[in-house]
């Protein structure tokens, strides 16, 4: 059975119940920017095949605040993440990485801005399997020719609670604790900005949950910045802020979301978009 996480893991401020405490989290916050878009457009394919995934998406995402994004299956969530993490490139419009804007770099100075100021978590893990736990946290920085602060290093470990499992391969560590080295692995290099794509998608609902509040501890804790796509409205219940998108737009921005309040919005989302996809098969019928 694997242990429990680390005691400084903690849900969120903002989904506690005290009003205090919601007023404050739903208040305009004064965080700078982590990451923004402007005018992001993105279409792949031509002609009668062409599909507008983004369509002059505007966003920001402030510093020290865990961002939920969800949307319909299409909806453009993944593009939008891929396109402001540098792993794809808009047909039009800008991203910036704090007051970098990512079109003009090289392929080179990308790839430097990826590893060193942009963290990733993913469905997969995405571990090394013949790495050792310590060795998959430190890969990104070794291969950077870097060393992590030792300090920040085992403070990181003790945070995610590995400490007994350094030595592990990830043959060896369950679910939980395989995520938990991907998400010591993000944080490790103090990115400005961590993205995470669907991080609990293979996981049990207990582990889920462990990984869900150690990213939102280390949001509150840590002053960490994360931006994640999922479509499971208990998880974006840990974050800050839920964005929803629709057929490459943003149509909700929502401040300290909850389970409820997110499944009532998906449930509308869903709605609208199965409405749409009718009336579109009734016109080609018509035609």
């Amino acid at each position: 059975m694997e242990p429990a996480a680390s005691t400084k893991i903690r849900r969120v401020p903002g989904n506690e119940t005290d009003p205090a405490r919601r007023a404050a989290s739903q208040a305009p916050t004064l965080n700078p920017v982590a990451a923004r878009t402007s005018a992001l457009t993105k279409i792949y394919g031509d002609g009668d095949a062409q599909v507008v995934a983004l369509d002059h998406v505007d966003v920001s995402f402030d510093q020290a605040r865990f961002t939920a994004v969800m949307g319909p299956s299409g909806s453009g969530k993944s593009t939008l993440m891929h396109c402001v993490a540098g792993l794809d490139s808009p047909t039009s419009g800008q991203v910036f990485i704090g007051g970098t804007e990512i079109g003009g770099l090289s392929d080179a100075k990308l790839t430097e801005l990826r590893r060193d100021r942009i963290g990733f978590i993913f469905q997969s893990f995405n571990l090394i399997p013949t790495l050792t736990a310590l060795e998959n946290i430190e890969l990104p920085m070794a291969i950077a020719g870097r060393k992590p602060d030792p300090d920040w290093l085992n403070h990181v470990i003790d945070i995610v609670g590995l400490r007994e499992r350094l030595s592990h391969k990830p043959s060896q560590l369950s679910g939980g604790q395989a995520q938990r080295v991907a998400c010591a692995r993000a944080l490790v290099a103090r990115p400005d900005i961590i993205f995470a794509d669907e991080p609990t998608g293979n996981l049990d609902s207990t582990s889920s949950g462990e990984i869900l509040s150690f990213l939102a501890s280390s949001v509150a804790d840590l002053g960490q910045t994360i931006v994640m796509v999922t479509h499971d409205p208990s998880a974006a219940s840990y974050a800050n802020r839920a964005l929803f998108l629709a057929d490459g737009h943003i149509v909700d921005d929502l401040a300290d979301p909850t389970r409820e309040r997110v499944l009532e919005r998906v449930g509308q989302l869903d709605h609208a978009h199965n409405a749409a996809g009718s009336t579109q098969a009734s016109d080609g019928q018509s035609a």
